[in-house]
Order: C-alpha cells, then structure tokens, then sequence
C-alpha cells in the first residue's frame, strides 16, 4: 500500500473516533498507528507489503496495550463518588415489607425499589429511614 494510502487510514479512524463512536480510544490507537506505518513506507518505499501490515498490527498492539488505558483515564477521568443525598430522608412504605424483603414506594416523583434491611418489619402506610442506597435500590429501615 502507498504510504498517502496509510495516513488516509490513519485520518479517518482518528476522525470516526473523534468525531462518530465513541470507541473509548481504540480507533485513536489503530488511527496513529496507520499514520505512523505511512511515515514508515514513507522512510522505507520498497518496504513489502507483508511488512507493512506486520508493523502496523505490533505498533497498535503495543500502543494499545501500552498506552491505552492511562491516556483514555487523563482525558476522560472517572466520575467521583458522590456522597449518599438521600440518605436519612424519611419515607412511607405504601405496604408492608418483613426484614429482608423488598417492595415498592414513591419517593421525590420516582418509584424505587426498596429493600428492609432494618431487624424488624415496617407495617403497611409505616414510615422508614433511607439508610442508603445499593444499585437503584433504596435500603431502608422502620423509621417508628
């Protein structure tokens, strides 16, 4: 393959990265890669085609497997944890739910899972104390 030929490649998997997926930095890597395998055929014109596909394939494994992960963490860091903002809040458990057990109530315009993990039952139209959260599921507790 000619050399324009690789930084072609290269150039639309920079911009089918940057600009269409979100492959979480995958085309990023195979798109410098191309590039990089162009300057090479640029450097080195007779080099076989064969060759070519064998440095391009190492440079993006070894670019990947290498650099990946820390330059996509730079770039896009993680979320922080948030504190628990319901937790305390108090709630009505429309029905009853034994220790253990999990039902269904509304709270702030949404309607939550929630599961008792308080020691004792909460009684129908009972109230309980959010002790947390796990996934989208209210924890909570008899509140009475």
């Amino acid at each position: 393959m000619p050399w324009w030929g690789w930084m072609v490649i290269g150039a639309i998997l920079l911009g089918a990265e940057l600009f269409v997926i979100e492959a979480e930095f995958f085309l990023v890597f195979l798109g410098v890669s191309a590039i990089l395998t162009g300057l090479l055929v640029l450097g080195l014109p007779d080099l076989a085609p064969w060759l070519q596909w064998i440095a391009y394939g190492v440079v993006a494994l070894v670019s990947m497997v290498t650099f990946r992960r820390r330059v996509y963490r730079a770039l896009r860091p993680a979320i922080a944890d948030r504190p628990d903002d319901l937790e305390g809040e108090i709630v009505r458990v429309p029905g009853g739910v034994a220790p253990g057990e999990t039902c269904r109530l509304e709270h702030r315009g949404s309607t939550w899972s929630a599961r008792n993990d308080g020691p004792g039952p909460i009684l129908p139209g009972g109230r309980a104390r959010i002790l947390g959260t796990q996934g989208i599921t209210l924890r909570i507790e008899g509140a009475d």
